[in-house]
């Protein structure tokens, strides 16, 4: 295995965790106005992300730092390409990040309330543009032998298959922070947010098919790898039943994981169907992982600096993890010990 590739793996990992690390904040964002019943219950919510929410977005900084420093003309090409969706991606987060401070400060009912929606606007468009990002990108934009997108049309970005890949990143996401809140929290809200999952796990099941059936018709995964994209969406769905079945049996860690691993491996879907490529070209002119390389020395250092690095921070993250385990009180916002 070359460098190049063992980066492009390094930046798939890194996106698949951070889909599963913010998957669940983008989610509790949402469940503030679907199933909190008053200011008290929504800021008991909110609290529950409270430590985690800014170190779990750092996992897509490093992703795509990653890819600027290792594979650069990707980089180049996929911010270029995207450049307005991914701006609408980096309002959402910054409106939604802020949102913390303010909702706290926040002197007014009104002023308490426009925030908490804010939060929630912001939870809703983060994963929703960005998944459409991803699934626009899959199938396949017009390049030019630079890798420049040349006569990129509305309906190259906006098409049935990425409003469907971003609706269902929206519910993935949604129903992985209700499975976190039932770890989190205690009392009604626990309940409400089980509840609401019964309900939901149908809905995404249905949409798990019309998303596989537009894979299928939309992008080459199915024509240049039938097995490995066939065994990779079957996993999807069976992480979505482990998820379900925790959510009818009451077993909090089973959903969770669960959801969270369908949301990861749709990362690894994508990844693995766009492989050796990194854009795909519609006209012939896709950029492969050895064409978008740094050089073999820049490489080799980031190796380096991953292997020592990389540990580190995972030890940090499981500590961090470790010390907020205990349920939240939404009555007062306490933590139960």
């Amino acid at each position: 295995m070359t460098l190049s590739t063992l980066w492009f793996l390094i930046i798939g990992l890194l996106f698949a965790i951070f889909v599963f690390m913010e998957g669940f904040d983008f989610g509790v964002g949402m469940s503030t106005q679907l199933i909190a019943h008053d200011q008290q219950e929504r800021e008991a919510i909110m609290s529950s992300i409270g430590p985690h929410w800014d170190g779990n977005e750092t996992w897509l900084v490093t992703a795509g730092g990653a890819m600027f420093a290792a594979l650069p003309i990707w980089y180049a090409s996929l911010f270029s390409t995207y450049y307005y969706l991914l701006m609408l991606v980096l309002v959402s987060l910054i409106i939604r990040g802020v949102s913390f401070e303010f909702t706290k400060h926040a002197e007014t009912k009104f002023g308490k309330k426009l925030w908490m929606w804010t939060f929630f606007c912001g939870s809703f468009f983060a994963p929703f543009l960005l998944v459409m990002m991803l699934t626009s990108m899959i199938q396949g934009v017009p390049l030019n032998a630079n890798g420049d997108a040349i006569g990129l049309g509305f309906f190259d970005v906006v098409n049935w298959l990425s409003l469907v890949g971003g609706v269902a990143g929206v519910l993935l996401s949604l129903v992985h922070g209700l499975n976190f809140l039932r770890l989190r929290m205690e009392g009604p809200i626990r309940d409400r947010a089980r509840q609401l999952n019964k309900v939901l796990y149908p809905i995404l099941f249905a949409g798990e098919v019309v998303f596989a059936l537009l894979v299928i018709f939309q992008t080459d995964f199915f024509t240049k790898k039938p097995v490995s994209t066939t065994i990779i969406i079957l996993f999807i769905v069976l992480f979505s039943l482990l998820g379900y079945y925790g959510v009818l049996k009451d077993r909090e860690g089973w959903s969770f994981v669960g959801s969270g691993l369908s949301l990861s491996t749709v990362i690894v879907l994508i990844f693995n169907g766009m492989f050796p490529r990194v854009m795909i070209g519609t006209n012939g002119n896709s950029i492969s992982i050895a064409n978008a390389a740094n050089s073999h020395y820049t490489l080799t250092v980031m190796t380096i600096v991953a292997c020592i690095l990389v540990p580190i921070i995972l030890i940090y993250f499981i500590w961090s993890y470790t010390l907020f385990t205990k349920r939240i009180n939404p009555k007062d916002n306490t933590v139960k010990y």
